[in-house]
Protein backbone atom coordinates (compact mmCIF):
# COMPACT_ATOMS: atom_id res chain seq x y z
CA UNK A 1 0.00 0.00 0.00
CA UNK A 2 1.01 3.57 -0.49
CA UNK A 3 1.45 6.40 2.36
CA UNK A 4 -1.78 8.60 2.91
CA UNK A 5 0.76 11.30 1.68
CA UNK A 6 0.99 9.41 -1.63
CA UNK A 7 -2.38 8.11 -2.05
CA UNK A 8 -4.38 11.43 -1.36
CA UNK A 9 -2.24 13.32 -3.87
CA UNK A 10 -3.09 10.77 -6.64
CA UNK A 11 -6.91 9.39 -5.55
CA UNK A 12 -8.74 11.50 -3.69
CA UNK A 13 -7.65 14.90 -5.76
CA UNK A 14 -9.92 12.60 -8.37
CA UNK A 15 -13.06 13.86 -6.25
CA UNK A 16 -12.93 17.39 -5.88
CA UNK A 17 -16.39 18.40 -3.95
CA UNK A 18 -17.67 22.34 -3.93
CA UNK A 19 -16.20 25.16 -5.66
CA UNK A 20 -14.93 28.40 -4.26
CA UNK A 21 -17.02 31.64 -4.52
CA UNK A 22 -13.93 33.77 -6.37
CA UNK A 23 -14.41 34.08 -9.75
CA UNK A 24 -17.09 31.23 -9.83
CA UNK A 25 -14.55 29.02 -10.40
CA UNK A 26 -14.91 25.34 -9.97
CA UNK A 27 -11.83 23.33 -8.93
CA UNK A 28 -9.51 21.33 -11.69
CA UNK A 29 -9.04 18.18 -12.04
CA UNK A 30 -5.73 17.66 -10.94
CA UNK A 31 -4.75 14.29 -12.45
CA UNK A 32 -4.96 15.88 -16.17
CA UNK A 33 -2.33 16.53 -18.63
CA UNK A 34 -0.89 19.89 -18.93
CA UNK A 35 -3.16 21.41 -21.06
CA UNK A 36 -5.59 21.94 -18.17
CA UNK A 37 -2.56 24.74 -17.16
CA UNK A 38 -2.10 26.44 -20.11
CA UNK A 39 -4.45 29.50 -19.66
CA UNK A 40 -5.07 31.81 -17.05
CA UNK A 41 -8.62 30.64 -15.96
CA UNK A 42 -7.19 26.86 -16.08
CA UNK A 43 -5.05 28.07 -13.36
CA UNK A 44 -7.48 30.06 -11.12
CA UNK A 45 -9.45 26.70 -11.75
CA UNK A 46 -6.42 24.83 -10.20
CA UNK A 47 -5.70 27.02 -7.53
CA UNK A 48 -9.78 27.00 -6.61
CA UNK A 49 -9.01 23.35 -5.76
CA UNK A 50 -5.66 24.52 -3.96
CA UNK A 51 -7.97 26.26 -1.71
CA UNK A 52 -10.21 23.51 -1.35
CA UNK A 53 -9.73 21.34 1.83
CA UNK A 54 -10.34 24.43 3.83
CA UNK A 55 -13.79 24.28 2.92
CA UNK A 56 -14.22 20.50 3.48
CA UNK A 57 -16.16 19.29 6.41
CA UNK A 58 -12.58 17.81 8.11
CA UNK A 59 -11.53 21.61 8.34
CA UNK A 60 -13.09 24.65 8.49
CA UNK A 61 -16.23 23.24 7.39
CA UNK A 62 -17.22 21.19 10.20
CA UNK A 63 -14.50 19.67 12.79
CA UNK A 64 -12.24 22.59 13.42
CA UNK A 65 -14.87 24.13 15.50
CA UNK A 66 -17.54 20.90 16.14
CA UNK A 67 -14.95 18.43 16.89
CA UNK A 68 -11.17 19.01 16.82
CA UNK A 69 -11.57 22.88 18.45
CA UNK A 70 -13.89 21.51 21.20
CA UNK A 71 -12.81 20.41 24.48
CA UNK A 72 -11.31 23.69 25.50
CA UNK A 73 -11.83 26.33 28.63
CA UNK A 74 -14.00 27.87 25.96
CA UNK A 75 -16.47 25.02 25.39
CA UNK A 76 -17.16 21.42 25.62
CA UNK A 77 -19.36 18.98 23.56
CA UNK A 78 -22.94 19.24 24.55
CA UNK A 79 -23.79 15.33 24.78
CA UNK A 80 -23.84 13.76 28.13
CA UNK A 81 -23.55 10.22 26.83
CA UNK A 82 -20.19 11.08 24.30
CA UNK A 83 -17.55 9.87 26.56
CA UNK A 84 -14.86 9.13 23.77
CA UNK A 85 -13.86 11.52 20.91
CA UNK A 86 -10.90 13.88 20.63
CA UNK A 87 -13.23 16.54 22.25
CA UNK A 88 -13.23 14.46 25.49
CA UNK A 89 -9.32 13.39 25.17
CA UNK A 90 -10.52 9.93 24.84
CA UNK A 91 -9.49 8.66 21.36
CA UNK A 92 -6.38 7.01 19.55
CA UNK A 93 -4.98 6.75 16.41
CA UNK A 94 -7.63 5.51 14.13
CA UNK A 95 -10.10 8.26 15.03
CA UNK A 96 -11.84 9.75 12.39
CA UNK A 97 -11.06 13.82 12.58
CA UNK A 98 -7.21 13.07 13.35
CA UNK A 99 -6.79 10.65 10.12
CA UNK A 100 -9.59 13.27 8.13
CA UNK A 101 -7.54 16.40 8.70
CA UNK A 102 -4.11 14.42 8.07
CA UNK A 103 -5.41 13.89 4.45
CA UNK A 104 -7.11 17.10 3.40
CA UNK A 105 -3.89 18.70 4.57
CA UNK A 106 -1.98 16.43 2.09
CA UNK A 107 -4.56 17.17 -0.17
CA UNK A 108 -3.78 20.96 -0.38
CA UNK A 109 -0.13 20.25 -0.32
CA UNK A 110 0.15 17.75 -3.28
CA UNK A 111 -2.50 20.69 -5.14
CA UNK A 112 -0.40 23.46 -4.70
CA UNK A 113 3.14 21.76 -5.34
CA UNK A 114 1.36 20.55 -8.69
CA UNK A 115 0.13 23.61 -9.38
CA UNK A 116 3.73 25.23 -8.84
CA UNK A 117 5.23 23.31 -11.32
CA UNK A 118 3.13 24.08 -13.58
CA UNK A 119 2.71 27.72 -13.14
CA UNK A 120 5.04 28.80 -16.64
CA UNK A 121 2.38 26.99 -19.07
CA UNK A 122 0.02 29.66 -19.12
CA UNK A 123 0.58 33.07 -21.45
CA UNK A 124 -0.66 35.56 -19.35
CA UNK A 125 -0.12 38.61 -17.69
CA UNK A 126 3.10 37.93 -15.20
CA UNK A 127 1.86 40.10 -12.21
CA UNK A 128 -1.06 37.96 -12.27
CA UNK A 129 0.88 34.60 -12.70
CA UNK A 130 3.12 35.78 -9.76
CA UNK A 131 -0.24 36.02 -7.44
CA UNK A 132 -1.33 32.57 -8.31
CA UNK A 133 2.09 31.49 -7.61
CA UNK A 134 2.02 33.86 -4.54
CA UNK A 135 -1.01 32.23 -2.82
CA UNK A 136 0.22 28.33 -4.16
CA UNK A 137 3.22 28.80 -2.06
CA UNK A 138 1.16 30.47 0.73
CA UNK A 139 -1.42 27.50 0.89
CA UNK A 140 1.57 24.83 0.52
CA UNK A 141 2.58 26.77 3.71
CA UNK A 142 -0.77 27.06 5.90
CA UNK A 143 -1.19 23.57 5.32
CA UNK A 144 2.01 22.29 6.38
CA UNK A 145 1.41 24.66 9.25
CA UNK A 146 -1.83 22.74 10.47
CA UNK A 147 0.16 19.84 10.50
CA UNK A 148 3.21 20.69 12.38
CA UNK A 149 0.94 22.58 15.12
CA UNK A 150 -1.03 19.71 15.31
CA UNK A 151 1.06 16.51 14.70
CA UNK A 152 4.73 18.09 15.37
CA UNK A 153 7.32 16.29 13.08
CA UNK A 154 5.85 15.60 9.66
CA UNK A 155 7.00 14.69 6.06
CA UNK A 156 7.77 17.81 4.33
CA UNK A 157 6.57 17.87 0.79
CA UNK A 158 7.65 20.91 -1.19
CA UNK A 159 7.73 18.82 -4.79
CA UNK A 160 4.28 16.82 -6.45
CA UNK A 161 4.69 13.45 -6.12
CA UNK A 162 6.33 11.40 -8.91
CA UNK A 163 6.61 7.66 -7.34
CA UNK A 164 3.52 6.36 -5.96
CA UNK A 165 5.74 3.00 -5.31
CA UNK A 166 7.87 5.07 -2.91
CA UNK A 167 6.56 3.65 1.03
CA UNK A 168 9.34 4.83 2.79
CA UNK A 169 9.06 8.91 3.83
CA UNK A 170 10.13 9.60 7.04
CA UNK A 171 9.20 12.23 9.23
CA UNK A 172 10.99 16.10 9.23
CA UNK A 173 12.09 18.05 12.50
CA UNK A 174 9.39 20.76 13.30
CA UNK A 175 12.31 22.94 12.78
CA UNK A 176 12.47 22.14 9.62
CA UNK A 177 9.30 22.41 8.75
CA UNK A 178 9.16 25.73 10.26
CA UNK A 179 11.70 26.71 8.45
CA UNK A 180 10.18 26.01 5.47
CA UNK A 181 6.92 27.69 6.26
CA UNK A 182 8.29 31.00 6.66
CA UNK A 183 10.49 30.45 3.56
CA UNK A 184 7.37 30.21 1.57
CA UNK A 185 5.30 32.62 3.03
CA UNK A 186 7.61 35.48 3.00
CA UNK A 187 8.01 34.62 -0.69
CA UNK A 188 4.20 34.82 -0.96
CA UNK A 189 3.93 37.86 0.91
CA UNK A 190 5.83 39.84 -1.74
CA UNK A 191 4.11 38.39 -4.93
CA UNK A 192 0.07 38.06 -4.16
CA UNK A 193 -2.37 41.25 -4.36
CA UNK A 194 -3.59 43.50 -1.54
CA UNK A 195 -6.83 43.35 0.03
CA UNK A 196 -7.98 46.61 -1.52
CA UNK A 197 -7.65 45.11 -4.97
CA UNK A 198 -9.22 41.60 -4.21
CA UNK A 199 -12.39 43.02 -2.12
CA UNK A 200 -13.21 39.48 -0.96
CA UNK A 201 -11.54 37.37 1.65
CA UNK A 202 -11.89 33.99 0.06
CA UNK A 203 -8.12 34.38 -1.59
CA UNK A 204 -5.13 35.76 0.85
CA UNK A 205 -3.43 38.83 0.49
CA UNK A 206 -0.48 40.71 1.38
CA UNK A 207 -2.30 41.41 4.68
CA UNK A 208 -3.37 37.79 5.17
CA UNK A 209 -0.17 36.43 5.08
CA UNK A 210 1.43 39.01 7.22
CA UNK A 211 -1.08 38.59 9.57
CA UNK A 212 -0.69 34.50 9.70
CA UNK A 213 2.92 35.10 10.00
CA UNK A 214 2.50 36.80 12.78
CA UNK A 215 1.06 33.97 14.14
CA UNK A 216 3.45 31.28 12.95
CA UNK A 217 6.11 33.30 14.69
CA UNK A 218 4.14 33.20 17.75
CA UNK A 219 3.80 29.72 17.72
CA UNK A 220 7.37 29.46 17.32
CA UNK A 221 8.14 31.42 20.16
CA UNK A 222 6.08 29.14 22.19
CA UNK A 223 5.69 25.95 23.01
CA UNK A 224 7.46 23.67 22.14
CA UNK A 225 10.24 25.59 19.63
CA UNK A 226 10.24 28.18 22.32
CA UNK A 227 12.19 30.50 19.62
CA UNK A 228 12.13 33.73 21.24
CA UNK A 229 13.12 35.89 18.67
CA UNK A 230 10.46 35.12 16.88
CA UNK A 231 8.51 37.18 19.28
CA UNK A 232 10.02 40.45 17.12
CA UNK A 233 8.74 39.24 13.93
CA UNK A 234 5.59 38.63 14.62
CA UNK A 235 5.61 41.96 16.05
CA UNK A 236 7.03 43.26 12.83
CA UNK A 237 4.37 41.66 11.04
CA UNK A 238 1.50 42.41 12.77
CA UNK A 239 2.85 46.05 12.45
CA UNK A 240 3.03 45.70 8.72
CA UNK A 241 -0.95 44.60 8.86
CA UNK A 242 -1.91 47.81 11.08
CA UNK A 243 -0.03 50.37 9.39
CA UNK A 244 -1.42 49.02 5.44
CA UNK A 245 -4.39 51.25 6.69
CA UNK A 246 -6.39 48.76 4.97
CA UNK A 247 -8.25 47.07 7.93
CA UNK A 248 -9.87 48.61 10.99
CA UNK A 249 -12.96 46.73 12.86
CA UNK A 250 -16.65 47.23 11.98
CA UNK A 251 -18.14 49.43 14.92
CA UNK A 252 -21.91 49.33 14.43
CA UNK A 253 -24.58 46.66 13.32
CA UNK A 254 -25.93 47.87 9.81
CA UNK A 255 -29.25 46.35 10.50
CA UNK A 256 -29.82 46.91 14.47
CA UNK A 257 -32.11 44.75 16.45
CA UNK A 258 -32.31 43.31 19.65
CA UNK A 259 -29.46 40.68 19.59
CA UNK A 260 -27.51 42.25 16.79
CA UNK A 261 -26.77 45.17 18.57
CA UNK A 262 -22.88 46.23 17.65
CA UNK A 263 -19.94 45.68 15.22
CA UNK A 264 -19.09 42.17 16.83
CA UNK A 265 -21.92 40.88 16.03
CA UNK A 266 -22.48 42.40 12.80
CA UNK A 267 -19.02 40.00 11.57
CA UNK A 268 -20.89 36.90 12.07
CA UNK A 269 -24.32 38.31 10.51
CA UNK A 270 -22.10 39.31 7.40
CA UNK A 271 -20.97 35.51 7.77
CA UNK A 272 -24.48 33.79 7.72
CA UNK A 273 -25.33 36.37 5.02
CA UNK A 274 -22.79 35.68 2.72
CA UNK A 275 -21.38 39.24 2.90
CA UNK A 276 -17.59 40.09 2.86
CA UNK A 277 -16.33 43.09 5.03
CA UNK A 278 -12.64 42.64 4.08
CA UNK A 279 -11.61 45.71 6.52
CA UNK A 280 -11.94 43.17 9.39
CA UNK A 281 -12.76 39.59 8.42
CA UNK A 282 -9.26 39.42 6.07
CA UNK A 283 -9.27 35.43 5.35
CA UNK A 284 -12.48 33.00 5.58
CA UNK A 285 -12.92 29.60 4.52
CA UNK A 286 -14.95 29.82 1.57
CA UNK A 287 -18.60 27.96 1.37
CA UNK A 288 -21.51 28.67 -0.92
CA UNK A 289 -24.76 27.87 -1.64
CA UNK A 290 -28.15 26.00 0.44
CA UNK A 291 -27.65 22.47 -1.79
CA UNK A 292 -30.79 23.77 -3.61
CA UNK A 293 -28.62 25.89 -6.08
CA UNK A 294 -26.20 23.22 -7.63
CA UNK A 295 -23.85 24.05 -5.17
CA UNK A 296 -22.76 21.92 -2.53
CA UNK A 297 -22.06 24.09 0.57
CA UNK A 298 -19.80 21.84 3.34
CA UNK A 299 -20.65 24.79 5.67
CA UNK A 300 -22.31 23.68 9.25
CA UNK A 301 -21.49 27.03 11.11
CA UNK A 302 -25.13 27.73 13.07
CA UNK A 303 -25.92 24.62 12.66
CA UNK A 304 -23.52 21.88 14.44
CA UNK A 305 -22.55 25.34 16.55
CA UNK A 306 -25.01 27.74 17.08
CA UNK A 307 -28.75 28.01 19.20
CA UNK A 308 -29.89 24.50 19.26
CA UNK A 309 -33.54 24.68 17.72
CA UNK A 310 -34.49 20.84 16.08
CA UNK A 311 -38.36 21.27 15.52
CA UNK A 312 -39.06 19.97 11.79
CA UNK A 313 -40.11 23.53 11.25
CA UNK A 314 -36.97 25.45 10.71
CA UNK A 315 -37.92 28.31 8.70
CA UNK A 316 -37.58 31.00 10.89
CA UNK A 317 -34.62 29.98 13.38
CA UNK A 318 -32.86 27.25 10.77
CA UNK A 319 -32.35 23.70 12.25
CA UNK A 320 -29.34 23.36 14.54
CA UNK A 321 -28.02 20.78 17.42
CA UNK A 322 -26.72 23.38 19.40
CA UNK A 323 -23.46 20.75 20.15
CA UNK A 324 -21.12 22.98 22.11
CA UNK A 325 -21.96 24.32 25.15
CA UNK A 326 -20.06 27.21 26.64
CA UNK A 327 -18.07 27.07 30.21
CA UNK A 328 -18.44 29.02 33.40
CA UNK A 329 -14.79 30.60 33.23
CA UNK A 330 -16.08 31.98 29.59
CA UNK A 331 -19.23 33.49 30.59
CA UNK A 332 -17.53 35.34 33.57
CA UNK A 333 -14.65 36.38 31.39
CA UNK A 334 -16.86 39.28 30.22
CA UNK A 335 -17.44 42.31 32.02
CA UNK A 336 -20.22 44.58 32.95
CA UNK A 337 -21.25 46.37 30.13
CA UNK A 338 -19.19 43.88 27.33
CA UNK A 339 -21.75 43.77 24.46
CA UNK A 340 -19.84 40.73 23.24
CA UNK A 341 -20.94 38.19 25.77
CA UNK A 342 -24.92 37.74 24.80
CA UNK A 343 -23.87 37.82 21.23
CA UNK A 344 -20.88 35.10 21.57
CA UNK A 345 -23.07 33.38 23.83
CA UNK A 346 -26.89 31.97 23.61
CA UNK A 347 -28.57 34.63 26.19
CA UNK A 348 -31.54 32.53 25.31
CA UNK A 349 -33.48 28.82 24.10
CA UNK A 350 -36.07 28.11 21.91
CA UNK A 351 -38.75 26.74 23.07
CA UNK A 352 -40.78 23.57 20.81
CA UNK A 353 -42.68 26.44 19.00
CA UNK A 354 -39.87 28.30 18.36
CA UNK A 355 -39.93 31.11 20.96
CA UNK A 356 -37.20 32.71 22.72
CA UNK A 357 -36.93 31.83 26.57
CA UNK A 358 -34.43 33.44 28.35
CA UNK A 359 -31.46 32.02 30.64
CA UNK A 360 -31.83 32.83 34.41
CA UNK A 361 -28.77 34.52 36.13
CA UNK A 362 -27.91 30.52 37.32
CA UNK A 363 -28.00 28.88 34.27
CA UNK A 364 -25.00 29.07 32.77
CA UNK A 365 -24.07 25.76 31.17
CA UNK A 366 -27.07 25.74 29.55
CA UNK A 367 -26.03 28.22 26.95
CA UNK A 368 -24.04 27.50 23.64
CA UNK A 369 -21.79 29.36 21.83
CA UNK A 370 -23.91 31.45 19.22
CA UNK A 371 -21.95 33.34 17.09
CA UNK A 372 -23.50 32.33 14.20
CA UNK A 373 -27.23 32.40 14.05
CA UNK A 374 -28.87 31.00 11.27
CA UNK A 375 -31.94 32.92 12.10
CA UNK A 376 -29.86 35.46 9.94
CA UNK A 377 -29.89 33.64 7.03
CA UNK A 378 -30.94 35.26 4.05
CA UNK A 379 -30.51 32.30 1.28
CA UNK A 380 -33.98 30.53 0.95
CA UNK A 381 -35.10 27.85 1.62
CA UNK A 382 -32.67 26.64 4.24
CA UNK A 383 -31.06 23.40 4.29
CA UNK A 384 -31.72 21.28 7.22
CA UNK A 385 -27.73 21.14 8.45
CA UNK A 386 -25.54 23.08 5.49
CA UNK A 387 -25.41 26.56 4.54
CA UNK A 388 -22.72 29.30 2.59
CA UNK A 389 -21.26 30.87 5.67
CA UNK A 390 -18.19 31.30 5.29
CA UNK A 391 -15.36 30.11 8.77
CA UNK A 392 -12.80 33.37 9.85
CA UNK A 393 -9.83 32.22 9.60
CA UNK A 394 -8.04 35.74 10.29
CA UNK A 395 -9.57 38.75 11.88
CA UNK A 396 -8.28 41.98 12.27
CA UNK A 397 -8.86 41.76 15.85
CA UNK A 398 -6.40 38.66 16.24
CA UNK A 399 -4.22 40.83 14.50
CA UNK A 400 -4.55 43.42 16.90
CA UNK A 401 -4.06 41.17 19.59
CA UNK A 402 -1.12 38.92 18.09
CA UNK A 403 0.69 42.73 17.92
CA UNK A 404 0.03 43.49 21.59
CA UNK A 405 0.91 39.99 22.91
CA UNK A 406 4.49 40.39 21.21
CA UNK A 407 5.02 43.89 21.89
CA UNK A 408 4.49 43.15 25.50
CA UNK A 409 7.00 39.90 25.07
CA UNK A 410 9.92 42.18 22.76
CA UNK A 411 9.55 45.24 25.35
CA UNK A 412 9.33 43.47 28.86
CA UNK A 413 5.80 44.56 29.79
CA UNK A 414 3.23 46.52 27.27
CA UNK A 415 4.33 49.96 25.29
CA UNK A 416 1.59 52.30 24.72
CA UNK A 417 1.69 50.66 21.14
CA UNK A 418 0.49 47.37 23.08
CA UNK A 419 -2.20 49.28 25.05
CA UNK A 420 -3.60 50.63 21.87
CA UNK A 421 -4.18 47.24 20.34
CA UNK A 422 -5.62 45.99 23.33
CA UNK A 423 -7.44 48.92 23.94
CA UNK A 424 -9.04 49.37 20.38
CA UNK A 425 -10.16 45.51 20.66
CA UNK A 426 -12.11 46.18 24.42
CA UNK A 427 -13.45 49.61 23.25
CA UNK A 428 -15.61 47.93 20.32
CA UNK A 429 -16.37 45.07 22.79
CA UNK A 430 -17.92 47.78 24.48
CA UNK A 431 -19.59 49.63 22.16
CA UNK A 432 -17.34 53.08 22.02
CA UNK A 433 -15.62 54.79 19.69
CA UNK A 434 -12.56 53.04 19.02
CA UNK A 435 -9.99 56.09 19.03
CA UNK A 436 -11.29 57.65 21.92
CA UNK A 437 -10.19 56.55 25.40
CA UNK A 438 -12.75 54.90 28.09
CA UNK A 439 -12.50 54.02 31.60
CA UNK A 440 -14.72 50.97 31.54
CA UNK A 441 -13.41 49.44 28.81
CA UNK A 442 -9.45 50.54 28.37
CA UNK A 443 -6.62 48.37 29.94
CA UNK A 444 -4.79 50.84 32.32
CA UNK A 445 -0.84 51.48 31.83
CA UNK A 446 1.53 49.90 34.54
CA UNK A 447 1.21 46.34 34.12
CA UNK A 448 3.81 44.43 34.15
CA UNK A 449 4.78 41.74 31.35
CA UNK A 450 3.22 38.67 33.39
CA UNK A 451 0.63 40.99 34.23
CA UNK A 452 -0.60 41.99 30.67
CA UNK A 453 0.26 38.55 29.35
CA UNK A 454 -3.02 37.31 30.96
CA UNK A 455 -4.97 40.08 30.03
CA UNK A 456 -4.13 39.04 26.42
CA UNK A 457 -5.06 35.22 27.32
CA UNK A 458 -8.26 36.57 29.09
CA UNK A 459 -8.63 38.85 25.85
CA UNK A 460 -8.57 36.50 23.04
CA UNK A 461 -10.92 34.05 24.36
CA UNK A 462 -13.81 37.00 24.98
CA UNK A 463 -12.74 38.16 21.51
CA UNK A 464 -11.93 34.91 19.42
CA UNK A 465 -13.76 32.27 21.44
CA UNK A 466 -15.13 29.05 19.19
CA UNK A 467 -13.15 29.85 16.21
CA UNK A 468 -10.60 27.08 16.41
CA UNK A 469 -7.44 28.95 18.12
CA UNK A 470 -7.41 28.54 21.74
CA UNK A 471 -6.41 24.64 22.20
CA UNK A 472 -3.14 26.17 20.16
CA UNK A 473 -3.01 29.27 22.10
CA UNK A 474 -3.46 27.28 25.25
CA UNK A 475 -0.76 25.02 23.63
CA UNK A 476 1.82 27.94 22.87
CA UNK A 477 1.46 29.54 26.08
CA UNK A 478 2.14 26.19 27.88
CA UNK A 479 -0.76 26.03 29.72
CA UNK A 480 -3.29 23.43 27.91
CA UNK A 481 -2.97 20.84 30.74
CA UNK A 482 -3.16 22.64 33.95
CA UNK A 483 -5.79 24.98 32.77
CA UNK A 484 -8.31 22.17 31.68
CA UNK A 485 -7.50 20.17 35.20
CA UNK A 486 -9.13 23.63 36.13
CA UNK A 487 -11.74 23.55 34.08
CA UNK A 488 -12.53 19.96 35.13
CA UNK A 489 -12.82 20.88 38.97
CA UNK A 490 -14.82 24.16 37.94
CA UNK A 491 -17.64 21.25 36.14
CA UNK A 492 -17.55 18.77 38.77
CA UNK A 493 -18.35 21.82 42.27
CA UNK A 494 -21.22 23.00 39.81
CA UNK A 495 -23.56 20.52 39.92
CA UNK A 496 -24.11 16.98 38.50
CA UNK A 497 -25.85 17.83 35.77
CA UNK A 498 -23.22 18.78 33.88
CA UNK A 499 -20.33 16.33 35.13
CA UNK A 500 -20.13 15.26 31.93
CA UNK A 501 -17.97 18.68 31.31
CA UNK A 502 -15.40 17.78 33.22
CA UNK A 503 -14.37 14.54 30.94
CA UNK A 504 -11.86 16.26 28.62
CA UNK A 505 -9.93 18.28 31.83
CA UNK A 506 -9.78 14.97 33.74
CA UNK A 507 -9.07 12.75 30.38
CA UNK A 508 -6.19 15.06 29.05
CA UNK A 509 -2.39 14.85 29.64
CA UNK A 510 0.71 15.78 27.97
CA UNK A 511 0.56 13.17 24.97
CA UNK A 512 -2.57 15.62 23.93
CA UNK A 513 -0.60 18.25 23.19
CA UNK A 514 0.19 16.54 19.81
CA UNK A 515 -2.33 14.69 18.01
CA UNK A 516 -1.28 10.94 17.10
CA UNK A 517 0.18 10.09 13.25
CA UNK A 518 -2.80 8.97 11.69
CA UNK A 519 -3.62 4.96 11.54
CA UNK A 520 -4.02 5.51 7.47
CA UNK A 521 -0.59 6.78 7.46
CA UNK A 522 0.93 4.49 10.09
CA UNK A 523 -0.11 1.25 8.48
CA UNK A 524 1.25 1.86 5.33
CA UNK A 525 3.87 4.04 5.63
CA UNK A 526 7.15 2.47 6.40
CA UNK A 527 9.25 5.66 7.41
CA UNK A 528 6.50 6.70 9.70
CA UNK A 529 6.98 6.28 13.64
CA UNK A 530 4.64 7.27 16.17
CA UNK A 531 4.35 10.21 18.79
CA UNK A 532 5.31 9.84 22.12
CA UNK A 533 2.94 8.35 24.13
CA UNK A 534 0.35 6.85 21.46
Amino acid sequence: MKPLILIFSFIALLTISGCQKFLATKPADFLSPEENYNTEEKLLSALAGVYNPLSTMPVYGDAMFNQLGAGTDECIRAAASSTTGVWVYNYDYTNIDVNNLWKQMYTGIERANILIANIKIASMDETKRDAVLGEALFMRAYYHFMLVSNYGDIPLKITPTTDVNNTNIPRTSTKEVYEQILKDMIAAEGKVKTSTSLGYSSRVSKTTVAGILARVCLTMAGYPLLDKSKYAEALSWAQKVKASGEHTLITAALSPDGSNNSGFSQVFVNEMQDKYDVRETMWEAEQKGNRADGYVSNGRLGNDIGIGYTVANFADSGYCYGNIRITERLFRLYGTGDLRRDWAIAPFSYSSKGKRVNFTSGQIYNRTAAKWRRTYETLLPKDKNFNGANFPILRYSDVLLMLAEADNEVNGGPSSSALEAINIVRRRGYGTALTATNATADIQPGKTKDEFLKLIQDERSRELCFEALRRPDLIRWGIFIPTMKAVALEYKAYNGTYAYGALAGTNVSDKHLLFPIPSGEMSVNRGATQNPGW
